[in-house]
């Protein structure tokens, strides 16, 4: 009987030895889900939303590249609203994920959740979008485009078409997201160039959230207030679309009686680009997902990585979309 209960004591003592290995491999915690017994880091990502056909390219495109990538991803959809995405992060943090990575609504209030992360030892990726802290060291780096460079490049395309006029260029400007840094940049770009010529005048400037519903409806009331509009400058397409949507409704051809610029070239955009509808895209690629799996892995392996990534975009003219949207993957 008692050399019974010795080996029943030592199976059990055995028991739990295997178990405490298994439990303390790599950033695996019980807290994590699937990841915490199969070694797969565990990444938690707060989107906006899915306010814009960019915005659902972008989402897929993370998706499918954790799958890839060999990442488990828990996501969200803050539904453009930062209370969200500052609750999602709050979460993430209590699950012990091994790293968190976030495109914020707006630029401003992120310094205590991005502290809180910080104290938890999880290293934070800004994707898209920036936060305008003083205090660099609160994430690992930023990846994504130059908004200030795609109003530079929207500018640059007006100034140019414009050249050899004397006339006043009354533009309207269709804004992002009020506070986000995608609106900040691109209209700060924007004006920089044009601001050289003092017949570019922006007549009007609203946000449209970037949605095509409110970009129809602040373009349906720009139209009634200002009858003069030579251009109309969107800061994505989604918007731009829905504007053309005003612009045909009030009787007059986009494209001709009103040269619209936009920003992103999703497929939609592309298409009314390559119909003549909208005359110039500037380019913002959603396509981030491979780029930040790998970056995800390095921080979280303690490498170094710049603080800053910027992708590689272009712009488009009517021809150079026809010929582009054959092969285009969004």
């Amino acid at each position: 009987m008692l050399k019974r209960i010795s080996a029943l004591i030592l199976a059990g003592a055995t028991a739990l030895t295997m178990a405490g290995c298994s439990s303390s491999d790599g950033g695996g915690d019980s807290s994590v889900g699937g990841g915490a017994d199969d070694g797969k880091l565990v990444m938690g990502f707060a989107q906006v939303g899915a306010e814009s056909g960019w915005r659902t390219a972008n989402t897929k495109d993370i998706q499918e590249s954790a799958k890839a990538a060999g990442v488990e991803l828990k996501f969200s959809d803050a539904q453009q609203k930062q209370e969200n995405q500052i609750k999602a992060i709050r979460s993430y943090i209590q699950q012990k994920v091994d790293v968190i990575a976030f495109s914020p609504v707006v630029e401003s209030g992120w310094d205590t959740v991005l502290k809180e992360a910080q104290n938890a030892k999880i290293p934070v990726i800004l994707t898209d979008r920036a936060v305008d802290s003083k205090d660099t060291s609160l994430y690992k780096t930023f990846l994504g485009s130059d908004f200030v460079e795609e109003g530079k490049k929207a500018g640059q395309w007006l100034v140019d078409q414009y050249k050899d006029s004397k006339d006043d260029v009354n533009i309207v400007q269709l804004e992002g997201t009020t506070g986000s840094a995608p609106a900040n940049d691109r209209k700060s770009g924007f004006q920089e160039v044009i601001s050289a010529d003092p017949k570019f005048k922006v007549i009007a400037s609203q946000s449209g959230d970037f949605t095509r519903a409110k970009g129809k409806e602040v373009m349906e009331a720009f139209l009634k207030s200002n009858p003069d509009i030579d251009v109309l400058y969107a800061h994505n397409d989604d918007m731009g679309l829905g504007a053309i949507e005003a612009i045909e409704g009030a009787g007059k051809v986009p494209g001709k009686d009103i040269k619209i610029i936009t920003v992103d070239a999703v497929h939609d955009g592309m298409q009314a680009l390559a119909d003549g509808k909208i005359n110039f895209i500037v380019e913002c690629s959603p396509l981030l997902g491979t780029q930040l799996m790998d970056l995800a892995k390095k921080v979280v392996a303690g490498e170094q990585v710049p603080q800053r990534v910027v992708t590689e975009e272009t712009t488009f003219t009517q021809e150079q979309a026809a010929e582009a949207l054959p092969n285009r993957k969004y």
